[in-house]
């Protein structure tokens, strides 16, 4: 009796070990990005947890375009599940489909889902990853939240895991915290490489502060919408001069006395 308990319980503990581990062969989307893709062993790993975070409000908005981006980039043509909680839109604004669709996103694809508080954007995302017809989910929560602990994120990876359909968490105006997260990401804003055009192209500060298997970095990332995919960011073709604040007080004076 007691060795087939032992057996058992080794059992157990060998599926959990399998599942929380990174099983053989399991598939990688390459973001575009040639140095982000090799830090990341060839990109993304599809069915695993995923982290984005905006600091504060301010940057709400472009760590939702990087989310959009990977979201693009691991879908292809499945359908893609995007869980906000209502503070969250209160804070941040509904999501645009004409915006994701500028992005290159297909809003036909893509199923919102609203929540009255973070649990139950929560208990939504996981149910979702139990899908295995998805491409994936995104869980997009405000501020900092107590139920989106370790166990949480644990049991979002094992479903992720199990279904083979990757789950992203955006977290706006959140601090990290401990998690079974793959890789985690700061996105920031950062300037369009010319003034020219009437509208910029989109650019991104990335960096990838949590990497289960590789190292870290820091990219300037463009957004290729035609294309669906990340690029290298643009050095500025044309010269700029320095800020006032930045120059010397002397050649300040200098100017204002001409």
């Amino acid at each position: 009796m007691n060795s087939a308990r032992t057996s058992t319980l080794a059992s157990l503990r060998g599926a959990i070990g399998h599942l929380e581990g990174e099983p053989d062969g399991l598939s990688r989307v390459a973001l575009g990005h040639v140095s982000a893709d090799a830090v990341l062993q060839g990109g993304l790993v599809r069915g695993a947890l995923h982290e984005v975070f905006a600091e504060g409000g301010r940057h709400g908005a472009v760590a939702t375009g990087f989310v959009a981006g990977l979201a693009h980039r691991l879908i292809g043509r499945r359908p893609l599940i995007w869980v906000q909680q209502d503070f969250a839109e209160r804070e941040s604004g509904a999501l645009s489909m004409s915006g994701l669709q500028e992005l290159g996103l297909d809003p036909r694809l893509l199923v919102t889902v609203r929540a009255k508080d973070a649990e139950t954007a929560l208990r939504a995302a996981s149910d979702a990853l139990a899908c295995d017809a998805l491409g994936a989910v995104v869980l997009d929560v405000w501020g900092e939240v107590r139920a989106l602990d370790l166990v949480a994120s644990r049991r979002l990876t094992l479903a992720a895991r199990a279904s083979h359909v990757a789950c992203l968490v955006l977290r706006t105006a959140a601090t990290p915290s401990a998690s079974t997260a793959e890789t985690r990401w700061v996105v920031r804003s950062a300037s369009s490489p010319s003034a020219t055009e009437a509208w910029g192209a989109p650019m991104l500060d990335a960096q990838l502060v949590r990497n289960r298997h590789g190292q870290l970095g820091r990219w300037i990332m463009e957004w290729k919408c035609d294309e669906g995919l990340f690029r290298e960011g643009a050095a500025h073709p044309e010269f700029m001069a320095p800020a006032a604040a930045d120059r010397p007080l002397e050649a300040i004076a200098g100017r204002r006395a001409g």
